[in-house]
């Protein structure tokens, strides 16, 4: 897949060395602090592409927005908590 949704990723950029840069944007109203969400396949993407991988994080964004740039695999970088599920009906364990 090259294009829309499900890339892991909101644009396709390039470095002044012509080298890919990876930008997921996540936007928030309140503090830098402030829980988001982001998607497994996103992260996963992170790490799959960790040279080239931004997350660019917008928060306060009602008042006053601001910025900050993580770069790389997200994994180590962020405290995540999962908090939903796929379900499907069939064979149990």
């Amino acid at each position: 897949m090259t294009q829309g949704d499900g890339l892991g990723f909101d644009i396709r950029s390039f470095e002044p060395d012509a080298l890919d840069r990876l930008i997921e944007v996540k936007a928030t109203a309140f503090a830098k602090e402030s829980a988001f969400f982001i998607t497994p396949n996103e992260l996963d993407c992170s790490c799959a592409h960790s040279n080239h991988y931004h997350l660019f994080r917008l928060f306060n964004f009602r008042k006053g927005p601001k910025l900050f740039c993580l770069k790389g695999g997200l994994w180590k970088q962020l405290w995540l908590e999962p908090n939903s599920y796929r379900a499907a009906q069939g064979l149990l364990f």
